[in-house]
């Protein structure tokens, strides 16, 4: 089964992206680290063998060349994530979802990702994140996602109840590696450290945030 990767972002306007870092950071400079974590993510994905990439958007940044471009719909974020599935579906394809906080997700692990997706033992794929929530979510059938509203999000156990909603509708979820995500200035510095040679990311945090 081939599978395509979805992408759920925020145009880095300041004021509205990574205000968790807003002190230390201005609201700029938390803009600029958001642009540089996206920035990385792009690039990893556009690395990564794929059937398809797709940039699914709250705001007006455009697409990457070769990508599709969707805009988000929905008030909360688990409705937001079930469109970013519906939205982008094409029958017999599955769906790789992972936002812009991960950088350090570079080419190795999200094709490891599709690769787990494919299994013949496998409905679904899950990344956790340090802080409960989860940074990745691979479905071979798209329409599961459908559980998403029903999940609280960006509390400490939604990537627990996320795997509880999935196995309760008889799903085989396999287990990704959990990742640090970029929402506090404490957390920035632990992936910028992680990211490879290179990284606008790493760059940026240690540009506006220093060594």
């Amino acid at each position: 089964m081939t599978a395509q990767i979805l992408v759920l972002a925020k145009t880095p306007v300041p004021g509205r992206v990574k205000t968790r870092l807003c002190p230390p950071c201005t609201p700029a400079q938390a803009a600029r680290i958001a642009a540089a974590a996206l920035v990385d993510t792009v690039n990893a994905v556009s690395a990564t063998p794929a059937a398809g990439r797709t940039l699914v958007v709250d705001g007006d940044l455009p697409a990457p060349p070769g990508w599709s471009r969707v805009v988000q719909r929905g008030d909360r974020l688990g409705e937001r994530l079930a469109y970013a599935y519906a939205d982008t579906a094409v029958p017999g394809r599955a769906a790789l979802l992972i936002g812009m906080d991960t950088p350090q997700a570079g080419p190795r692990l999200l094709a490891r990702a599709i690769t787990a997706l494919g299994g013949d033992d496998v409905d679904a794929v899950l990344g956790l994140a340090e802080d409960g929530g989860w940074w990745a979510l691979g479905l071979k059938d798209p329409s599961h996602a459908q559980v998403l509203p029903e999940v609280p999000m960006s509390t400490a156990e939604t990537g627990a109840r996320t795997l509880v909603a999935l196995a309760d509708r008889g799903l085989r979820v396999a287990a990704l590696p959990s990742l640090t995500d970029v929402d506090t200035v404490a957390a920035a510095r632990v992936v910028a450290a992680l990211c490879p040679p290179g990284s606008r990311f790493t760059a940026t945090v240690t540009a506006e945030l220093g060594a």
